[in-house]
C-alpha cells in the first residue's frame, strides 16, 4: 500500500474493529444468550468476556504507545516486546484463529440469507450444504475485493456501519406483538455457562481486525489505544444495553428467543433493515478478517517464522522502509482455511473453535 492511502483512527481501526464486534454474535446468538443464560448471567457473560478484552486493548495500547509499530498487529507487538519465539507461537494461533472467523461470519450470513432466499428459490429445507454453497460463494466475494483492493474494502465498510446503525435502531424500535416465532427446537438447546460464554466470546475478540492494520495506519501510536479502546467500549455498552432490552421484550415469551435464531429479524420495527444489518456486519467481519490475517502471516514470514513466500505483497518495490506491499500470497492461505471452517456448516462449532484459539 501506498504512503497516499494510509488511514486514520476512524477508518483504519475503529471502523473495523466495531463492525467485527458488532456481528454475528450479537444478531443471531445473543438472543439465544439472553434466552437461556437469563438476564443476570447473560450480562455476567458479557462483563467477563469484556474484561478479557479490556486487558487485552489495555495491553496492545500500552506497546502501541511504547514502540514503533508496523504491519503484523499483535504479533508484530509481541514479538518484539517479548522475543520472536513467543511472538511467533502466539501469531500463527492468532493467524489461524483470525482465519477461521471468516468462516464464522460467513456461516452466520448464510443462516441469515437462506431465510430470506428460501422462497423466491424453492428451498423446502435449508440444510447445511445450503449453508457451505452460500458461505462459499460469499467468501469469494470477499475475497476478490480484498485482492482488487485494500482501500475499497476499507471504504465500503462506511456503508455497512451506517446499515448496521439503521438495523439497531430498527431492533429498538420493534414489538412481538402479533409475531409467531419458531418454538419447536426450544428443549434441545444447551444452556451450561460454558456452552454459552465459548459461543458468545468471539463476539468481544473483534477489535484485533483493526490492530491487525498496523501497517497501513498513518499514526499507529495514537490509533491504535484510541480506536482499540473506543471500540470495545462502544461493545460493551451495546451488547448490555441489547441483552437488557431482548430480555424484557421477550419476558413473557423466551421460549422465542432460545429456539428461534432468527427471532430479532421477525422483532425488528422494520425487518429489513435488520437484515441489511446482519448482511451488512456478518460481511464486513469477514472482511475484516480477510484485511487481518494475511497481514499477521506476512509479518511472520517477514520475520522467516514462516515460509517467505508468504512475505510477498504486491507493490513492495514503490513501499519506503522495507514494507512489503499487499500480502496476496497469505491471502490464499487465509482463503484455504477460511474454506475448510466453512465446510463444517455450523456456526457455534466453529464459535466455540474461535474462541478457544
Amino acid at each position: 500500500m501506498s504512503q497516499g492511502k494510509k488511514f486514520g483512527t476512524f477508518a483504519g481501526v475503529f471502523t473495523p474493529s466495531i463492525l467485527t464486534i458488532l456481528g454475528v454474535i450479537m444478531y443471531m446468538r445473543l438472543s439465544w444468550v439472553v434466552g437461556n443464560a437469563g438476564l443476570i448471567m447473560s450480562i455476567g457473560i458479557i462483563l467477563i468476556a469484556h474484561i478479557v478484552s479490556i486487558s487485552t486493548g489495555l495491553s496492545v495500547s500500552s506497546v502501541a504507545t511504547d514502540r514503533k509499530i508496523k504491519a503484523g498487529g499483535i504479533y508484530y507487538m509481541l514479538s518484539r516486546s517479548l522475543g520472536l519465539p513467543i511472538g511467533g507461537s502466539i501469531g500463527i494461533t492468532l493467524f489461524v484463529a483470525t482465519a477461521l472467523s471468516i468462516a464464522l461470519y460467513l456461516i452466520g450470513f448464510a443462516e441469515s440469507a437462506l431465510v430470506v432466499l428460501q422462497e423466491p428459490f424453492g428451498i423446502e429445507t435449508v440444510t447445511i450444504n445450503h449453508i457451505r454453497i452460500a458461505g462459499s460463494l460469499a467468501l469469494f466475494v470477499i475475497v476478490t475485493i480484498a485482492y482488487i483492493s485494500t482501500s475499497i474494502a476499507i471504504k465500503s465498510q462506511f456503508f455497512i456501519l451506517a446499515a448496521i446503525v439503521l438495523s439497531v435502531i430498527s431492533i429498538l424500535l420493534g414489538t412481538s406483538e402479533g409475531k409467531s416465532f419458531d418454538l419447536s427446537r426450544v428443549d434441545e438447546m444447551e444452556s451450561s455457562f460454558f456452552v454459552l460464554f465459548g459461543i458468545f466470546f468471539p463476539a468481544v475478540t473483534g477489535f484485533t481486525a483493526g490492530v491487525a492494520m498496523s501497517g497501513d495506519l498513518k499514526d499507529p501510536k495514537k490509533s491504535i489505544p484510541w480506536g482499540t479502546m473506543l471500540a470495545v467500549g462502544v461493545g460493551l455498552i451495546v451488547y448490555v444495553a441489547l441483552a437488557v432490552f431482548i430480555y424484557y421484550s421477550f419476558e413473557d415469551n423466551l421460549g422465542a428467543i432460545m429456539s428461534d435464531k432468527n427471532a430479532l429479524i421477525k422483532f425488528g420495527w422494520i425487518p429489513v433493515l435488520v437484515i441489511g444489518g446482519i448482511w451488512g456486519a456478518t460481511l464486513s467481519s469477514a472482511l475484516g478478517g480477510i484485511l487481518g490475517a494475511p497481514r499477521i502471516l506476512q509479518a511472520m514470514s517477514v520475520d522467516s517464522i514462516t515460509p517467505k513466500i508468504f512475505a510477498k505483497g504486491k507493490g513492495a518495490d514503490n513501499l519506503p522502509d522495507g514494507q512489503a506491499g499487499e500480502p496476496r500470497n497469505a491471502l490464499i492461505l487465509t482463503f484455504v482455511i477460511a474454506q475448510a471452517g466453512i465446510l463444517i456448516g455450523e456456526l457455534d462449532v466453529i464459535a466455540e473453535v474461535v474462541a478457544m484459539f
